[in-house]
Order: C-alpha cells, then sequence, then structure tokens
C-alpha cells in the first residue's frame, strides 16, 4: 500500500540562515560582551563588572568594616540574584582576589579564613567568611548623593552603579589582569602615596610631563616586595602602555651553622609561590643544570613571613649558586605590562599620564555632581526653614488660620495667600508639632539658616571656580593616601641588562677560586677572609686608614681560598677547617665587623673556644700556654692529613688553654698571671713534643692565681706590654679599671718555671689583672667590638695604670 507524505503544521516556518554570517555576528556578540562586561576595568576606579557588583552589593548589605563578617557564599548568592547572573565559581574567585594580600596591594575585602596562598586555592566559599576593607569604603562613598549614573541590572528589577566613585586612583594602585577576545590586559600595582602625589601634580600642573610624573611614580610597587631590575622597560610603559621589567626575589647570605653557608629568600617575584621555587630547583639539580645546592627549606610562618632557606655546598660561592638560580628558576621572573582599560566604553592601551588623566576627570565629575547635590539639598533645607522661620513669628494668626479652615487643603490654600509661602513651606508648617513653637527652637532656626546660607556660599563658590575645584580633589586624595597608604616594598635596582636565560647554558663553574688570601681572627672571636690584591706592598692587604669595630686581630694566617687552617680552642684541640666560606672582604677594606663567629663557624662544644688561628704548613712548632702554667710546643705536621681535629695537648682537669701562636727558636714565650706577673724566656726552652704529651712547667704560680695570657712575640724596640687591672668582685663589663702601657725591654728575661716579675701595681680597689698583651702598635676594643684608646706608653713596669674611661674588651694587633 502506498504511504502518503505528512504535511507540516500550518503555523511551522523554516528559515535559511547563511552559516557564515550566522557565526560572524554571535562571535562579535560574546566578543563585544567579554570586553565590556567581564574582562577589562574600566580606567576610572579601575574595576571589572563583577567586582564592581561585589563592592556595591557588600555596600549595599552593611558589611562595613566595623561590623562582623559573613560567609562569602551569602555574597556570593547576594550578587548573582541581584546583579550578576553567572556562575558562582566566577563570583568567589573574584571576591577572593579582592582580599589577598599578596594579588592587592591595597586590599579591598577583609577575609576571614583561609583565602588560600600563592601555590594553594581558597577553602569553599561556605567555610570563609568576608567583609568589606577599609579601603573599600573610600571607593564606595557617596554613592547616595548622585555622584554616577545607576544603570538597570540584568532584568530591571534593580538599580547599579554604571561606575564607583573611587576616592583613589584603584587601577594604578591595584593593577589588573584579565583575558578577552582579541585583547588582554596586565598591569602592575603601584604605591598609593606614590600615585597620589604624581595625581596632585597633574591636577595643579595639567601640562606635566611624563619624567615629572616619574619622580613621584619611579616604578611598580609589588605587593610582596622583591627588587625590579632595570628601569627602561618600565619607562616604557609609562609612556605607551606597552612595556616589561624584570624581578627578583630578595635573598641575603646568612651563615646556617658550623662552615654552612646558605642562601635566605625573603620576598619572591610578583604572583611567585615557595612551592613553585623549590620544585625549579629540585629540577635544576636533577638535571645536572644547577650545583652547590645542598638543601631547600620552607621555614614560612605566618608570625616570620616568608623564609626558604637554601643551602649552599661547601666550596660553592653562594653568590654565583645565586646567579644560576636567578637564570634557572622564578627567583627572577619578568611581568609583561599591557595597560589596556575601558574610556568612554572603548578599550585603549593607556600609559602613565593617560591613566592620572581619566582618573582626574573622573574624580572632578564625582565632586562636581556631589557639590551640586548637596547644594540643592541645602537650598532645600533653607527654603523649609525660612518658611517656618515666618510661621513662628506670626504663630498666632497661623494657629487663627487653620482652625478657621475646614480641611487641610483650604488650610494650605489660606496659608500661601495671607503669608506669601509655597506650597512646600505650606505643607511642612501643616506637618509641624507643637513642641518645635518654643522660643529655643527660634534660635536654633535661625542658627540652622545662617549655618545654610554659608554652606550654600562655600558650595556655590566651589562649583565656580575650577581652581577651588581641584584643591578640593587634591585635598581627598591626600586623605585618601595618608589613611590607606603604606610604605614602598619593592626596591628599584637601574642596573644594566640582566643575562638572558638560554637552556642550552653549559652550567657554569660556582666554586671558589682558590686564590691566595688572608684568614684574620679578630680579638673579639670573629673571622673574615680577604682576597689579596696584586702587586701592594705588605702582603697584599692595604691597612685602613681609620680604625672601625673589632679591628684588634688576635691572629692571621695567609693560605689559600681552599686551603686548611688550624683552629687552637681552649680544649686543646686542633680543629682543621677550610675558609672557603668565611665572609670575603675586599682587601683595601678589611672590616671585621662583616665576619662571623669563630666558634659557630669552626663547630665549638658550649664551653670552648677558639683561641688562635695557625697555619698547617711549614717548619714552626705551635706553641700553647695553659690558665694553670703549662707551656708546649707541638709541630703542626702532627696532626695528620685528612684528619679533621686531633688533641694536641694533654691538659690536667680544669686547665685550659689560654693561648698559642707559632714560636720559632727565635721567638720569646711571655706568662702574663692574674696576680699580675709578668715572665718571659726564649721559646728554644721548650723542646717539641708530640701530640699526646702534656707540656711542662712554664711559670710558677701563687695559689688562688691564673694565667690571664701567653703569646709568642719577637720583640724589636717599639714592642710593649698592655695591662688592664680592675677588681675580681665587679661585674664583668662594668668597671673600666686601670691601664698601663710599658715598654717591652723593661721586663728582664728569666728562666723557665720561675715566678716573673711584677707587670702593674694595682690601685686602692684593684686585685687582679683582667687584661694583658704584648707586641707592637696595640689596639684596644670594647666588649662589643666598639673602639677604645689605651693609656700613653712609656710607664714604668711595675708602676700603676691610669682610670679608664670606659671598659677595654680586648687588645690586639692591627690589620695588616
Amino acid at each position: 500500500a502506498s504511504r502518503t507524505p505528512s504535511t507540516p503544521p500550518v503555523d511551522e516556518r523554516i528559515e535559511d540562515i547563511d552559516l557564515a554570517e550566522e557565526m560572524q555576528g554571535s562571535f562579535l556578540e560574546y566578543a563585544y560582551s567579554v570586553i565590556y562586561s567581564r574582562a577589562l576595568p574600566d580606567a576610572r576606579d579601575g574595576l571589572k563588572p563583577v567586582q564592581r557588583r561585589i563592592l556595591y552589593q557588600m555596600a549595599d548589605m552593611g558589611l562595613r568594616p566595623d561590623k562582623g563578617h559573613v560567609k562569602s557564599a551569602r555574597v556570593v548568592g547576594e550578587v548573582m540574584g541581584k546583579l550578576h547572573p553567572h556562575g558562582d565559581s566566577a563570583i568567589y574567585d573574584a571576591l577572593v582576589r579582592l582580599a589577598q594580600s599578596w594579588s592587592l596591594r591595597v586590599p579591598l575585602i577583609d577575609g576571614h579564613g583561609n583565602f588560600g596562598s600563592l601555590d594553594d586555592g581558597p577553602a569553599a566559599p561556605r567555610y570563609t567568611e568576608a567583609r568589606l576593607g577599609p579601603a573599600a569604603l573610600a571607593l564606595t562613598e557617596n554613592l547616595d548623593e548622585d555622584v554616577v549614573d545607576f544603570v538597570p541590572n540584568y532584568d530591571g528589577q534593580f538599580q547599579q552603579p554604571d561606575v564607583l566613585p573611587a576616592a583613589f586612583p584603584n587601577l594604578l594602585v591595584n593593577g589588573a589582569t584579565g583575558i578577552a577576545v582579541g585583547m588582554a590586559t596586565n598591569m602592575a600595582p603601584h604605591n598609593l602615596i606614590e600615585v597620589v602625589g604624581a595625581a596632585v601634580h597633574l591636577l595643579e600642573n595639567p601640562e606635566a610631563t611624563l619624567d615629572e610624573l616619574m619622580e613621584f611614580v619611579p616604578g611598580p610597587d609589588l605587593p610582596g616586595g622583591g627588587v625590579i631590575v632595570g628601569l627602561d622597560g618600565i619607562k616604557d610603559a609609562y609612556a605607551t602602555g606597552r612595556g616589561s621589567f624584570r624581578t627578583r626575589a630578595k635573598v641575603s647570605v646568612e651563615p646556617l651553622g658550623p662552615r654552612r653557608t646558605g642562601l635566605v629568600v625573603t620576598e619572591l617575584p610578583y604572583m611567585v609561590g615557595p612551592e613553585r621555587v623549590i620544585e625549579k630547583i629540585k629540577d635544576a639539580v636533577n638535571s645536572k643544570k644547577l650545583t652547590g645546592i645542598a638543601d631547600v627549606t620552607d621555614l614560612t610562618d605566618r608570625n616570620h613571613g616568608l623564609r626558604l632557606v637554601i643551602g649552599i655546598k661547601t666550596g660553592f660561592d653562594p653568590n654565583a649558586v645565586l646567579e644560576q638560580l636567578y637564570r634557572l628558576t622564578p627567583l627572577e621572573d619578568s611581568f609583561g605590562i599591557n595597560n589596556v582599560a575601558l574610556v568612554e566604553g572603548q578599550p585603549q592601551t593607556l600609559g602613565l599620564r593617560d591613566l592620572l588623566r581619566v582618573y582626574l576627570d573622573h574624580r572632578m565629575q564625582v565632586v562636581t555632581r556631589r557639590s551640586r547635590y548637596r547644594l540643592a539639598r541645602k537650598q532645600e533645607r533653607l527654603h523649609l526653614v525660612e518658611g517656618l522661620l515666618i510661621a513662628i513669628l506670626d504663630i498666632d494668626e497661623v494657629i487663627q488660620v487653620i482652625r478657621s479652615s475646614d480641611d487641610s487643603e483650604q488650610a494650605r490654600s489660606r496659608l500661601i495667600d495671607v503669608f506669601d509661602l509655597s506650597q512646600v513651606q505650606a505643607e511642612y508648617i501643616l506637618e509641624l508639632r507643637l513642641r518645635r513653637l518654643t522660643k529655643f527652637s527660634r534660635i536654633e532656626l535661625e542658627a540652622e539658616q545662617d549655618a545654610l546660607k554659608a554652606e550654600i556660599a562655600r558650595l556655590e563658590e566651589l562649583l565656580g571656580s575650577d581652581s577651588l575645584l581641584r584643591a578640593q580633589v587634591a585635598t581627598e586624595l591626600d586623605a585618601a593616601a595618608e589613611a590607606y597608604g603604606t610604605p614602598r616594598r619593592t626596591l628599584l635596582l637601574n642596573g644594566g641588562p640582566v643575562a638572558p636565560r638560554s637552556r642550552k647554558a653549559a652550567p657554569a663553574d660556582l666554586q671558589i677560586a682558590d686564590a691566595p688570601c688572608r684568614v684574620f681572627l679578630s680579638a673579639t672571636g670573629r673571622m673574615v677572609r680577604a682576597e689579596f690584591v696584586p702587586d701592594v706592598e705588605g702582603g697584599g692587604i692595604v691597612p685602613p686608614s681609620r680604625r672601625a669595630k673589632h679591628d684588634a686581630i688576635r691572629s692571621a694566617v695567609d693560605t689559600t681560598t681552599r686551603g686548611d687552617v688550624g683552629a687552637v680552642t681552649s680544649t686543646g684541640r686542633l680543629v682543621r677547617f677550610s675558609p672557603v666560606d668565611l665572609p670575603s672582604v675586599p682587601a683595601n677594606s678589611v672590616q671585621l665587623g662583616a665576619g662571623t663567629k669563630a666558634d659557630a663557624y669552626v663547630g665549638m662544644a658550649p664551653g670552648e673556644h677558639v683561641v688562635a688561628i695557625v697555619p698547617l704548613t711549614g717548619d714552626a712548632p705551635i706553641a700553647l700556654g695553659t690558665a694553670q702554667g703549662v707551656v708546649k710546643r707541638v709541630m703542626a705536621t702532627e696532626l695528620a692529613p685528612g684528619k679533621p681535629d686531633a688533641e694536641i695537648i694533654a691538659l690536667k682537669p680544669k686547665d685550659t688553654v689560654v693561648g698559642a701562636a707559632l714560636a720559632p727558636d727565635d721567638t720569646e714565650l711571655v706568662f702574663v698571671t692574674s696576680d699580675a706577673q709578668l715572665l718571659r724566656f726564649g721559646a728554644d726552652a721548650v723542646r717539641p713534643q708530640g701530640r699526646a704529651a702534656g707540656g711542662m712547667a712554664g711559670i710558677r704560680l701563687t695559689a688562688g692565681e691564673r694565667v690571664i695570657s701567653f703569646m709568642a712575640v719577637r720583640a724589636t724596640d717599639d714592642t710593649v706590654v698592655a695591662t688592664i687591672a680592675g677588681s675580681s668582685q665587679a661585674l664583668a663589663g662594668t668597671d673600666p679599671g686601670s691601664g698601663k702601657v710599658s715598654d717591652f725591654t723593661d721586663f728582664p728575661p728569666k728562666g723557665r718555671a720561675t715566678g716573673g716579675v711584677r707587670a702593674q701595681r694595682f690601685l686602692k680597689g684593684e686585685d687582679t689583672l683582667t687584661l694583658a698583651w704584648i707586641g707592637d702598635e696595640p689596639r684596644a676594643v670594647g666588649p662589643d667590638g666598639a673602639v677604645r684608646t689605651l693609656p700613653a706608653g712609656g710607664a714604668r713596669r711595675d708602676a700603676s695604670g691610669q682610670i679608664l674611661d670606659a671598659v677595654i674588651g680586648a687588645i690586639g694587633t692591627p690589620i695588616a
């Protein structure tokens, strides 16, 4: 059987549409929506539509800084339901960014809860709470005074501001980022105080040049701090709206422990988290692109902020390793500026001057509209007050007119005719309460009338003068900067070109070169390494022109950067160490204040300290003197190569080493005791012994006394003896005591194991010698390393000392 085709319904209509035209039209409509309604900020208030709607809705909900937090989910729901009919995740993401202190230079929302970190996202909106931050009030203030236009929301049920009043240049201060269709924006944050300074200058000088504005805004100020290297790209961006700059982490070289040096990162480039840095470091180390890294530890916490510790292997130059970290990891990052924003509804690329000009024009309009609104309200109120005063003056007749009227309409008409009032004034009088008819109310009304006339005159003058209007805008900008501004966080360095990042570059040699150097140990226990300067007399070290802290030297050893030096400790050990990780100072500016503590660098046990440093090469023996008067000479070769430490004297119980130095046969050994006895004898009187030996008698001590100083000297005509006396009952560092400097030749040599001769006579109240030193050109320092002055030389060997002005903590030789 044949089947007849069914006929379509009569009301069905099929239209043929060209696919190319439909795609083109739909794409343009989509692109338009993204550009104008989502991705790009308005140049006036610096906000995207979703951000503006969030701040307006929170202000409408009364979520002020002095109110309690509410659930973020509630805010998201209100915004989505009334103003922004898009996904809740997009609204919440925008809200979160407005609360992140590492994203915005001046956060606009005060978040409570987990709002994420640089390496992790926030908690769900049901777990976090939010309210407006103080700075957000400056963006939303005066909205009820007709300062901006309001437009309908998506369904016409509510009104929303087309732009916020914005009491400060939010776009420049907080920056912006967004990807539209065919265009994108990426704007860097800036310092509020600097931006306001530039805006006020441009307001007062409309023809100001870019160079003048950059005197106020030298560059971006990133929320996380860091260092911006090179300013050429920034100036290009300020001139044309496009440019780039490089940011580096803030890194310092710090000692991490005995003979360990590390890099401590306290600030990272913009939007770079520590976990990302650690991951890149591990990748570079595993791929052999980076050497010298021992470990990486993230010690970041809420109390101390960011602290990323990168341990450096022994023998590697921390600064060289840092340069490679800059090249291979996000410790150095690039920021491309693309200042695209909406100006009168059109996307434009703006330079610094254009951005400030658009904002100032907007702010001038806001202040003008606000002043007109306030003027109209003041005039309306003055009109009512004048009517009330007329009524109060003839209150009896007013009451008679009202009582004799049949209804309120007739009463209103008769009041207008009799007292020459307007309809508004008559209506207001009819609603007047009887308690306002007192004499006191009349005085109040007259005072209010005078105040209203003065305020109206001020507003009319303001609206009639462009200069006064500009001054008002400048005053409000300064107030915002004072209220919400903070000091600059990012350091600007106008350095040279940054080395390009090449993935194929061969790994650099990061180890410290084995160059000649001199290691200094100060009398206060600090060590530094100074590289030799070629062709300089005096061993390649240039003595400083004036004194500085810690400049009294106890020992100095010539070696190489990767060589070995011996540290003699108070417990009789000789510890081998390399100076490679010591702080390096210029040979022409040796500063012991930049050094590290010798005990920490060598790795001393509690109660043990370094008394001297000696070379481990050569034929000269090392002489040691102990607190109980024992002397010993031992060869440095007794410390076996490769052995880190060894005992070089067998000490008796409770005995300690008080001094050590190289002592060839032609030198003299000198003991000084706490009861002011000095003994000198030739070093050849002490035969060298093995490491296990306990030494021999050096000086004979009286009961209860001890050796305070032991030195090996090669006497010259300039050799002196410096001694400091004090009271054993005084607290350490409180009694300066007395000091004396005598010629060393005044002290006759005597035999080993004798008692010596008197070195200083005690004054009243003194009973002990606290310091003693023998050598040429004595240098004294305080307990904190501060420079001190000794009495003049030439005193008799057994004379009393001169009262000192300040406490002397140590004496040594000058830097040479």
